[in-house]
């Protein structure tokens, strides 16, 4: 079968369903579909692949890093309750309700649609749907879910989250840059940055049941699948994925340990925000004042932006005129002989993480601090066109 697809052409095959196994993985038991799903994939002309060839298109598991866009054709709390990473939720029964969506995706992107597994006709129903809203690259992970889940890790929803730090009943693991964990993190939460990795693997639980759930700051946000894909590797079963992260746990209102650690308020005037080189400096070390950022970045000539993130999320979209400088794959010194020498420089990324880590790898290459700062914010770009929700000061 190429590359794990079946063509609608093969009808037969689709009907019978004796041969879409997941590449690679014996363990995997090929899908017996009902004679009603077989009925709907070959009425929508479907293409069905396969775990391998979904994962492959999961890529970093974010939804900016994704090749594909993955969509869960099932109601609502099952989608909160478990879903494949980077997935989109859009239940059959609420198609109307849920497609608005997808306004803004070009007609020829390339959507997965799933639900319950080989038996379950939502999947094929929303795709044939996509398919009349006028969507043409649209195919179906029939195996769904429930292979997924056997064969890798989840991502899950804020109740689930709730539950496990309510009863206990995970080990949560905070993968961002270890200042963020201090600022605040969710109750019960241990560090583990994944640029500390393989270093503070040894606070893996032992036990490789255990269920463990993974968060770091946000959708666009890749450290909690670092975390995730480094644990499945070493052989751990029951690992999830908290992908809305700490910004969706914050926005709840939900307890995090920031909460103890807070000054009382003072009734003495605030100390008038620092200017240095035309930058108006944030209340943590080393950043700029968000919001005084947010609202004038497009306009200050003596900034350069830099987007430390990868080529291809930088693709999707960025801050306006900020250019690309991956610094997660340079040394210190490399990495500071690409920025410019004539500007101040702004680092940014999609959670605040990897930009402050960012700044620590420039110190530690010799950069001018006086003139290289970061933006302490979450971004969804689109573009030069962003949503940007500015974090709160760690201190």
């Amino acid at each position: 079968m190429r590359r794990g697809l079946v063509s609608a052409i093969a009808l037969t095959a689709v009907l019978m369903f004796s041969g879409c196994a997941s590449s690679g993985t014996p363990e995997a038991a090929k899908g017996v579909a009902t004679p009603k799903v077989a009925e709907l994939i070959a009425k929508n002309k479907l293409e069905v692949v396969d775990y391998a060839y979904t994962k492959a298109k999961v890529a970093d598991g974010t939804r900016t890093g994704a090749k594909a866009l993955l969509i869960d054709a099932r109601p609502a709390k099952k989608y909160a309750g478990s879903t494949i990473p980077s997935s989109l939720n859009i239940p059959d029964t609420e198609f109307d309700k849920y497609v608005g969506q997808l306004d803004k995706v070009a007609k020829d992107k390339e959507i997965i649609v799933y639900c319950g597994g080989w038996a379950c006709e939502k999947s094929p129903i929303v795709a044939g749907l996509l398919k009349a809203k006028g969507f043409t690259n649209v195919k179906l992970y029939q195996a769904g879910e429930p292979e997924w889940k056997k064969l890798n890790y989840i991502e899950v929803g804020t109740p689930v989250v709730d539950s496990a730090v309510a009863k206990n009943a995970a080990v949560i693991i905070d993968a961002r840059p270890y200042k963020k964990f201090l600022g605040e993190t969710i109750p019960g939460a241990i560090s583990i940055p994944d640029t500390d990795l393989p270093a503070l693997a040894g606070r893996y639980p032992a036990d490789k049941t255990t269920p463990i759930i993974t968060f770091c700051g946000g959708y666009a946000c890749h450290k909690s699948h670092v975390i995730a894909n480094d644990l499945i590797a070493k052989g751990y079963t029951n690992v999830k994925v908290y992908a809305a992260g700490m910004p969706e746990w914050k926005k709840l209102g939900k307890a995090t340990t920031g909460g103890s650690a807070k000054k009382p308020a003072s009734d003495a005037p605030k100390a008038e925000a620092k200017m240095v080189n035309g930058i108006k400096l944030g209340a943590d070390e080393g950043t700029v004042d968000g919001e005084w950022f947010k609202a004038n970045y497009k306009t200050l000539a003596n900034v350069q932006i830099v987007d430390v993130r990868s080529p291809s999320e930088h693709k999707v979209g960025a801050m306006a005129g900020a250019i690309n400088i991956e610094a997660g794959k340079l040394s210190a010194k490399d990495f500071v002989a690409k920025l410019p020498k004539d500007k101040v420089v702004v680092f940014h990324c999609a959670s605040g993480g990897r930009a402050m880590e960012a700044l620590e790898k420039a110190k530690e290459g010799g950069a001018d601090m006086s003139k290289t700062y970061y933006f302490d914010a979450n971004l969804n770009c689109t573009g030069s066109e962003c949503k940007i929700e500015v974090n709160e000061p760690l201190g």
